[in-house]
Formats: C-alpha cells, structure tokens, sequence
C-alpha cells in the first residue's frame, strides 16, 4: 500500500474507469480490487467496493462509494502531451468514450474526473513569461482542445 493515494469517488463504476484509464495511458494499470465484505448504503455484499489503480505514474484508488458525491473541476489529472497527435490522442479518447469538452485544454471523462491535456509547448511559454507568455495565453483562452499550431505561432509573435 502506497503511503499517499489519491482516492476519487464513484458512484458505481471505479472498475470500469480504472480499465479506461490503463488502456489509454502509458504507465498506467488496474491493481487490486476489493469487494464489499456485506452490504452498505451504496452496494450489496460482493459488489466492487475500491479499485486500486496507476494513472501516467499517479497511483489511485476509485471508491464505490454511490451517488452521494459528484467529482467537480477543484481536481484535475494533468497530462503533459509533446505534439498535437498525443494532445489529440488523450482528448479524443476522454471526449470520444462519453466525455465532454471544456475550455482552456480542460475536459471531462464520463465518470465526470477533469482532465487537463496540455501541451508542453504551452507550459513553457507560460513559464517564459512577459511578452510570450501573454501572447500564448490569449491564444489559449477561446480554445477547447490546445492547438499546438496555434500556441507555437503565438510564442513567435
């Protein structure tokens, strides 16, 4: 047992999103999971009750833990991507499997975890600061999914 975990609440489907998520980033994985030991407000005895899993490195745990609670933008997975075919790959994955989009490069999976693909190109004109990293930031505010394209036209004035 990892001595810090993430632990994200789902209504019922923990072991479906851990699965998600090990197929769709690298060094990711589905461990152990627990059933529930008897029944509970939110399942009956044998249900999965906590999914063990690895996202991009990050290790978590999904709880089933019903429909109390609903996942909100205040936590977001962050994906750096290298090129417009791994940003489009991620957003494309999350968006096309019953996600939404958002802007800014933010998106939501279909158990409602915020996502944020982003480029590293626009982390470090963010980082460069001054004159490139507002242009870089102005062209980021109308766009959903980062348009590398546009980012990298942006840090050259």
């Amino acid at each position: 047992m990892a001595k810090n975990t993430i632990c994200l609440w789902y209504d019922k489907d923990a072991e479906d999103a851990a699965r998600f998520y090990a197929k769709t980033f690298p060094d990711s994985a589905v461990g152990p999971i627990i059933r529930a030991p008897s029944d509970s407000p939110s399942g009956k005895k044998g249900d999965v009750l906590v999914v063990e899993f690895t996202v991009a490195g990050v290790h978590c745990m999904g709880l089933n833990g019903g429909p109390a609670f609903k996942q909100t933008e205040a936590f977001s997975f962050q994906i750096a991507t290298e090129d417009q075919a791994e940003t489009d790959r991620y957003w494309n994955a999350i968006v096309g499997n019953g996600g939404q989009e958002s802007a800014c490069g933010w998106c939501k999976d279909r158990w409602g975890v915020s996502w944020q693909i982003t480029p590293r190109v626009l982390m470090e004109a963010l980082e460069a600061g001054g004159e490139e990293a507002r242009r870089a930031f102005e062209a980021m505010m109308p766009m959903t999914k980062i348009d590398v394209a546009k980012i990298e036209a942006a840090r050259r004035g």
